[in-house]
């Protein structure tokens, strides 16, 4: 049997990456596979992305303490991972190289966003596709351009595919690419992992539409697992097929002065004020580096058990966020409270209900 850990977002751009880790690298560092998802760039070279809200780099030093945490691999397809542009993309995965750190998701053009990451783990193949969904379109890859593998949702407007947008329909055309890239991947002794960057900021209990039928797709063409994340809130889970869907892992470990509004950048300064209104909370002020809404202290790792006849059990390790915003993995009564509310946010959108007795490990 392989034991599989699923994370959400990673941002850390503060010092000190390893105590923002220490909280849920004991049971990082004990399965066999860790999966993470790579917010932003690691790099201090670059020009800033326009057009959008840019994250800043991160220092590609602290890359390192996600090996030491034992981090397997990260998707990358997301909305800030092009903000320092190509030389960023290409920074970060120097380093993730040197790391042994696989990824998937971006890269140099569109042919290398797209190359799957591939862990050989006892004997089994693991494989890992990543694709962003909500934009900006001018971070995607092109055949000339560095950026993300991405899956293309319309905007309601007509306008372009923004993170900001209210986004709604699947483009056919590239619903059919990423299904032949599954299914390309398929075969014996491989599990699928498919990210998707996916979903409504800051929103308890939220899918938007295309969410639940984009993940049904993937798994219909192959996938064992899909894992959402962009929301930096945890949302509920669903299984299709009998396969696992996280329709949101919610923040992995996510530590920035970037959504403060006390900082010298205009555009990051008025999204921290605007997301508020928009969105419609108030961050708790003692979590200085993880302003996100309230209910983003509930978190979770998804927890993948792949035997050897093939079999996948799917459950989750509940996650509770300290002030300022570091993870650690909650404590039973308190983890006990975190399942429930997991649960509780999937039948919100009509998700069934959870067997929290098998799931919750």
């Amino acid at each position: 049997m392989l034991d599989i850990a699923l994370l959400g977002d990673i941002i850390l751009d503060v010092p000190d990456p390893d105590h923002w880790l220490s909280g849920i690298a004991p049971l990082t560092r004990a399965v066999d596979v860790t999966i993470a998802h790579l917010e932003v760039p690691h790099t201090r070279r670059g020009v800033e992305l326009t057009g959008d809200v840019p994250a800043p780099g991160a220092d590609p030093n602290h890359l390192a303490a996600l090996a030491r945490a034992g981090v397997t691999a990260v998707s990358m397809a997301g909305n800030h991972i092009a903000d320092c542009g190509a030389i960023g993309i290409a920074d970060t995965l120097v380093e993730l190289d040197l790391l042994g750190i696989a990824h998937a998701g971006a890269g140099a053009d569109l042919a290398a966003a797209h190359r799957p990451a591939l862990m050989a783990v006892g004997g089994r193949r693991i494989i890992l596709l990543s694709f962003n969904c909500v934009g900006p379109e001018i971070a995607w890859a092109t055949a000339d351009r560095a950026g993300s593998a991405y899956v293309r949702i319309a905007a309601t407007d007509g306008g372009a595919t923004r993170p900001q947008a209210r986004l709604d329909a699947i483009d056919p055309a590239s619903l059919a690419d990423m299904q032949a890239m599954i299914r390309a991947q398929t075969g014996r002794d491989t599990l699928v992992v498919v990210a998707l960057h996916k979903g409504v900021t800051h929103s308890p209990a939220t899918l938007a539409p295309y969410e639940r039928p984009l993940s049904q797709a993937a798994i219909d063409a192959g996938a064992d697992v899909v894992v959402g994340h962009h929301a930096h809130i945890a949302q509920g889970i669903e299984f299709h097929r009998g396969r696992p869907i996280f329709h949101g892992l919610g923040n992995g470990v996510v530590v920035t002065h970037a959504l403060s509004p006390a900082q010298d950048h205009p555009a990051r300064r008025e999204w921290a004020e605007r997301r508020k209104a928009m969105f419609g909370f108030e961050p708790d002020p003692a979590y200085t580096l993880a302003p996100f809404h309230p209910e983003a202290r509930h978190g979770l790792i998804g927890r993948l058990r792949w035997h050897s006849d093939g079999k996948v059990d799917a459950g989750f390790t509940p996650l509770w966020f300290e002030a300022p915003g570091r993870p650690i993995l909650a404590p039973d009564a308190q983890g006990a409270t975190v399942a429930r509310y997991i649960d509780a946010v999937g039948q919100r959108v009509g998700l069934a209900p959870l067997d929290l007795r098998q799931m919750v490990r």
